[in-house]
């Protein structure tokens, strides 16, 4: 390692700095041979100015509840906030793991990873989601002030900071994000935008021309343009948004991509791609750094930064010893604040279910509506709403108010018609933590979700979307209307459990197990037509479908089943109807409901063999979808009675009968195994 150069003893360190964070960007994409050095180094004077002035967390402790969030949207640039916290303090985040950038086990993946990196509060990379993440940050810090506050207290008072790029703001997730931020009039919430003009296939110029200031005044945000390099502009501007009361703020920052690098900076090939051996030099060089060293932070940054962090300590002592007054005169609050970080469930939840009886046939988006009316009383930090389709998706609970500007504290949320935007907004609330979200919509319009179910997956955060009108029963809509492979496609999604109960009692108990599990992501499928109600006094309990599958019927208790008739949603009914059938000719017939393949496949292999005995060949999947997938339990001797094609408009009884869903074909189809 060289010697540090004299002119690092009397250099600013608000030049220090920025210097610190480009050139440890630079040395960690050389060495990666991979990665953007563009964002970071145009974004570093921002960055400064923030971190050191104006974000309120503590390093020592990264999850301090009352801690300001920074979201960087444009996760390309993830080498910026690696080096944030590597200078700042994050004792995980040593110059080891900035050395390993990109690579196996690291802390420092391609683009930030919540679940991996402490101090990265959401996933971002994918562009856009980041926008959505920090207006559902936003709300859920409302929301906590509006339930917490006090006069005398004010024991949530932080902000959300994000980091956005032409990119993100081309996506249309962006545009969903902001338009609803402004609607609500989330003054907590500040994004910066990096207006630097430049994308892979060259300038912006080329598909790009949008009047940005005009745009969200439009949203109804507090605009400020700046010089987005100039320290003093930034640091005006951050002050005024603080002082801005009504409207998020968007701070358009004219900056320079890859600055400080002679050659590149200001064009596409700042963008991404490691600079090469003669530029990182040529850059150090430029920016008065010694040009054989490699990963070097000045020992001034070093001691500013341990100064910092004892600013940064006081600062959640403080925090402490306000709550610890707050605790005294408000215990109750006190205790439910803590109940909410860790989302502690009535232990007296599941004997709250609304039970239902097999009187009448129930649509499980109507079971559903019960079941939230019940959760809302019983479970305080459940918060959603649906995407402008409440009385159809039965989520709006009246009796507790409707989120919006002036009402903070109503559990309600409205998202509009938009369903991308609240797939990722109801990511954030989940990543503020403390809060259980839910979003609903129509089953097929996951279609324009999928980006945040997936990444919420791979965050491992508990939110859940519920889907309504699911399958070809959608009847007179038709086809666009109708999902055929949307199962299938959620399936695929590592982790995201997919629940689609087979009557209302198994509706509470998809509920119940979507809260349950706090590190998952979960989709409830939910019909919109009426389904009979199992009589539960002649079949097996509902809460065995916690399991994700069981025995519901069977003709011959205790004997080896001749054939396993497996159903999931409505069409549980279809094979329970066969099965009974089958048993009447004097056959061995079992009727397995299987809400949930996740769910099953996490039970013991005994249990699962218990209900699907491998010697067991002959069997008969019923599923309103594409049979993708189910040969795992139809195996090569079984068979399959779905849709592999699109929906049709008519009533939905003739849909079914057209399509083979009816008892007689269940029927027809297992008699021709045996």
């Amino acid at each position: 390692m060289s010697q540090e150069p004299a002119h690092f003893a009397t250099e600013p360190i608000e030049s220090l700095v920025p210097k610190t964070i480009a050139t440890l960007t630079v040395d960690a994409v050389q060495k990666a041979q991979s990665g953007h050095c563009g964002l970071p180094m145009g974004c570093a004077d921002f960055a400064f100015v923030l971190w050191t002035k104006y974000l309120k967390f503590n390093p020592a402790n990264p999850h301090w509840a009352n801690r300001d969030r920074f979201v960087l949207s444009a996760g390309h640039g993830s080498m910026l906030i690696y080096s944030l916290l590597h200078l700042t303090g994050f004792k995980k985040m040593t110059i080891e793991q900035l050395q390993s950038f990109r690579q196996w086990g690291s802390l420092t993946p391609g683009h930030p990873e919540s679940h991996e990196t402490e101090g990265v509060e959401v996933t971002t990379g994918p562009l856009g989601q980041g926008t959505g993440n920090s207006v559902g940050l936003a709300i859920g810090q409302k929301f906590f002030a509006s339930t917490f506050n006090t006069p005398e207290f004010g024991v949530s008072d932080h902000r959300i900071y994000t980091i956005v790029s032409d990119g993100d703001l081309q996506e249309g997730v962006s545009h969903e994000a902001a338009g609803l931020a402004g609607h609500l009039g989330l003054d907590n919430l500040c994004w910066f935008y990096d207006d630097n003009s430049v994308s892979i296939e060259g300038m912006t110029s080329l598909s790009y021309s949008d009047d940005v200031a005009s745009r969200f005044k439009g949203y109804h945000w507090h605009v400020i343009s700046i010089n987005g390099n100039d320290q003093t502009q930034i640091d005006a501007a951050l002050k005024e948004a603080l002082a801005t009361k009504g409207q998020p703020t968007i701070i358009i920052g004219k900056t320079i991509i890859g600055h400080g690098s002679p050659k590149l900076q200001g064009t596409p090939k700042a963008h991404s791609d490691a600079f090469g051996v003669e530029e990182v030099a040529a850059t150090k060089k430029n920016l008065g750094w010694p040009v054989d060293a490699q990963f070097l932070v000045p020992e001034r940054v070093k001691a500013f930064f341990a100064e910092k962090q004892k600013v940064w300590a006081k600062e959640e002592a403080d925090w402490n010893t306000l709550f610890s007054g707050y605790a005294a005169k408000n215990s109750e609050k006190a205790q439910l604040w803590s109940d909410f970080l860790a989302k502690k469930l009535p232990a007296n939840l599941e004997s709250l279910l609304p039970k239902f009886g097999p009187e009448k046939a129930v649509a499980t988006r109507n079971a559903g509506g019960e079941i939230l009316k019940v959760l809302f009383g019983a479970v305080p930090n459940l918060i959603g709403g649906s995407a402008d389709l409440a009385p159809s998706t039965k989520t709006w609970i009246k009796e507790f108010g409707s989120f919006e500007k002036g009402n903070y504290g109503g559990r309600n949320l409205h998202f509009g018609i938009r369903e991308h935007g609240m797939g990722a907004i109801c990511a954030g609330l989940a990543y503020y933590g403390g809060l259980i979200p839910f979003g609903s919509t129509f089953f097929v319009f996951t279609d324009y979700m999928r980006p945040p179910i997936r990444l919420a997956s791979l965050s491992g955060i508990q939110t859940i979307y519920v889907f309504t009108h699911d399958s070809i029963c959608v009847g007179e809509d038709g086809p666009t209307h109708e999902p055929v492979e949307h199962l299938a496609t959620l399936r695929a999604i590592p982790g995201v459990l997919v629940l689609r109960p087979g009557d209302a009692n198994e509706a509470s108990y998809m509920w119940l197990a979507a809260l349950q599990h706090k590190t998952q992501t979960s989709t409830i499928m939910l019909t919109r037509q009426n389904i009979p109600v199992f009589d539960r006094t002649k079949t097996a309990p509902a809460a065995n479908a916690l399991k994700g599958g069981y025995t519901l019927w069977e003709s011959k208790p205790g004997s080896t089943p001749e054939i396993i008739l497996i159903g999931t949603g409505s069409e549980v009914q279809l094979a329970f109807e066969a099965g009974q059938k089958l048993g009447a000719e004097g056959k061995a017939a079992r009727v397995v409901s299987l809400p949930s393949w996740e769910l099953f496949e996490a039970q013991t292999q005994e249990y699962r063999d218990s209900v699907l005995p491998p010697a067991v060949t002959k069997r008969v999947a019923v599923e309103a979808g594409i049979h993708m997938g189910w040969e795992r339990y139809t195996t090569s001797s079984g068979k399959f009675v779905g849709v592999d094609k699109f929906g049709a408009s008519a009533p939905y009884e003739r849909i079914l009968k057209e399509y083979g869903l009816t008892i007689e074909h269940v029927l027809e189809v297992a008699q021709s195994l045996l």
